[in-house]
């Protein structure tokens, strides 16, 4: 019996390999931002900024190890929908930070 999980359409899943590897890599993404807060020896910034690069590569993890996301399979169907949903998610974000930023100079004005 092999590790790799054949899907419905024939399509290969990860081995469990991939998985404990990923769960590793997760693990420490997690890890670093965590004692960076906990410990209290950096700076806002520095700690602000480390949370973002281990957000965005926990995604990255999330997506390539455990959602199997690959540019190469499917005529470029994952690509094209990973690029779309990037695109609404960064949309969302900015909107919603752009929004907030403006409601608070606003109401900085008037008190």
């Amino acid at each position: 019996m092999s590790d790799a999980h054949a899907s419905h359409d024939g399509g290969n899943h990860g081995s469990v390999k991939s998985y404990v590897i990923g769960l590793i890599f997760s693990l420490v993404l997690t890890i670093i931002p965590f004692w960076m807060v906990m410990s209290g020896g950096f700076s806002n910034m520095a700690v602000v900024v480390t949370i973002s690069i281990m957000a965005i590569l926990q995604v990255l993890v999330q997506l390539i190890m455990f959602m199997h996301l690959d540019f190469k399979t499917e005529d470029g169907w994952n690509a094209g929908s990973f690029i779309f949903t990037a695109l609404i998610l960064a949309i969302l974000v900015g909107g919603s930070l752009w929004i907030m930023q403006n409601l608070h100079a606003n109401m900085m004005l008037g008190g």
